[in-house]
């Protein structure tokens, strides 16, 4: 399963309940996408989720 670089934010699993309460298995799996980051003004291409890849967009517009 896939995992975020910064945050290290994961998928889940767990059930889905039905109104007549029957459980069926799920996962949640998180909405990693592959990007280019500059640590340290060095290129680097990692996954990262999609609230990671907005956050960082932000931080890079101000700069």
């Amino acid at each position: 399963m896939a995992k975020c670089f910064i945050c290290q934010k994961a998928g889940q699993s767990g059930y889905n309940v039905s109104h007549s309460k029957v459980r069926t298995r799920k996962k949640w799996l998180a909405n990693i996408q592959r990007a280019t980051i500059y640590p340290g003004g060095v290129a680097k291409e990692v996954s990262i989720c999609s609230r990671c890849l907005r956050t960082q967009s932000k931080s890079s517009a101000k700069v």
